[in-house]
């Protein structure tokens, strides 16, 4: 858990930008397309991001799949046929109305509230050049990315991007539940790639068009949906608080009924206090019985259960959580990010929780000589074979210490004189400073008690 505070307070746009610039640096995040001139809101994962977001997927798949006997994985195609989106509602809802500048190109919501006027008429005002009657009438857009399949691209061969992994889950629920046996209630997990055409993409990787969702939908009878409604919402707080997560940061928004989407009977968000305000990166919903329906009535295959009690049939109710891979990663950059005066001196750390810190270990001989970066290497050979570590004997030893405190590695190793003389190396913790002698051969347990699960 992170227990130091931030202690330097300051401006939310340039905490971002130096959370931006860290990213780069360190490994995190580069923009993708970069010696192109960069692809809008689109991001590559550097080698510490894809390490960072593999540790918090794996942990989500271990306590969603491998911790209960009630929920099985799937991993469900990208492309799927046209008409699942048909079903859903994707093709007939999923769009924006939006407006475009003939000045200075820009486009908008049409409901963007800082568009003064009606978008259409002469008394409409662009927002950001400030002509007047500039702005088109409303155009619907759809989110949806579009592509062909087969060699000929006409309409017969259209098929989409999928915009959410649920859909895959719901047609496949009758499959998952007679291959493993399964009863309701019980849920089915992914992980997957999704996409969507988004017309105001930004703030990093809170909102981009290639993302990764972790969901879970759990299938339930009709009179037991408040019942799981609650426990899952309070269940995915407590996942998040452990991940070391400020609990100060986090809180849930419920859905208004003006906020509530058409197939939610319930709706809370999980919201973190990003430097750009509370924004949701994770949903719990109650979507009743609305999309099992719909594909009910549009496949003409039956998805009903049969209570093995009363034998009545009913469409199961669906609980859902839906998080979002990439806003979890920034959420833990951001609540990780620490400015710290130590000794006089200014440093930058990563305050992740050890147990999804990318590398876990730096380990620095002192000196370039006397054996050091032999017997360092061997310390790296040993700790290798179960933890990410990394090996660096470039600089003064603060300075390394501080490149690992900035890429967020929870422990330094240091091989040093006394170690050629009684073969243990000291361990300095990147929160506390307090540094430990520790015998070389007990690494691996000390580290593996400490970094914890």
């Amino acid at each position: 858990m992170n227990t130091r505070k931030r202690d330097i307070a300051m401006p939310d746009a340039a905490l971002m930008d130096k959370l931006v610039s860290l990213a780069k640096r360190r490994g995190y995040v580069f923009q993708s397309s970069e010696i192109y001139g960069g692809l809008g809101s689109v991001w590559d994962y550097g080698p510490l991001g894809v390490e960072l977001k593999r540790n918090l997927k794996d942990r989500w798949w271990r306590s969603m799949v491998h911790e209960r006997s009630d929920i099985e994985g799937i991993d469900a195609a990208i492309l799927m046929h046209p008409k699942v989106w048909e079903a859903s509602g994707h093709l007939a809802g999923f769009t924006d109305p939006l407006v475009d500048c003939k000045v200075c190109k820009n486009r908008f919501r049409a409901d963007d509230g800082r568009i003064k006027g009606e978008p259409g008429t002469p008394d409409a005002k662009c927002p950001v050049c400030g002509n007047t009657g500039t702005l088109t009438a409303p155009r619907m857009f759809n989110l949806m990315f579009k592509t062909f399949m087969g060699p000929v691209e006409e309409a017969a061969a259209v098929v989409y991007l999928r915009p959410e992994t649920a859909q895959g889950i719901y047609v496949n629920y009758l499959n998952v539940m007679q291959a493993s046996r399964q009863k309701i209630p019980f849920g089915i997990a992914q992980i997957g790639k999704a996409f969507r055409n988004e017309i105001t993409p930004g703030n990093f990787i809170f909102r981009t068009r290639e993302f990764e969702q972790m969901e879970m939908q759990f299938f339930v009878k009709p009179e037991e949906d408040e019942r799981w409604f609650e426990e899952w919402k309070e269940a995915r707080m407590v996942w998040h608080r452990s991940l070391g997560i400020d609990p100060a940061r986090l809180r849930f928004h419920e859905h208004g009924a003006d906020e509530l989407a058409h197939y939610a009977k319930t709706a809370f968000d999980i919201e973190y206090q990003f430097p750009f305000g509370w924004q949701e990166f994770e949903g719990i919903h109650n979507r009743t019985d609305f999309d099992l329906s719909r594909h009910q009535e549009s496949s003409g295959k039956k998805l009903e259960q049969i209570d093995t009690v009363t034998k009545e049939r009913f469409i199961p109710y669906i609980i859902e959580t839906s998080l979002g891979a990439d806003r979890l990663a920034l959420v833990v950059l951001a609540d990780a990010y620490r400015e710290e005066e130590v000794a006089g001196e200014q440093r930058v750390v990563l305050a992740l929780a050890p147990a999804i810190a990318p590398i876990k270990a730096g380990v620095f001989p002192l000196v370039k000589k006397d054996g050091m970066p032999e017997f360092a290497h061997r310390v790296c050979d040993d700790l290798r074979r179960l933890f990410p570590v990394f090996y660096d004997d470039g600089g003064s030893i603060g300075r390394r210490y501080r490149r690992q405190d900035e890429a967020g590695t929870p422990f330094g190793i240091t091989v040093d004189g006394q170690t050629m003389d009684d073969q243990t190396v000291t361990v300095r913790d990147r929160d506390t400073l307090a540094q430990e002698r520790v015998p070389a051969d007990r690494l691996v347990s000390y580290l593996a008690e400490r970094l914890g699960s």
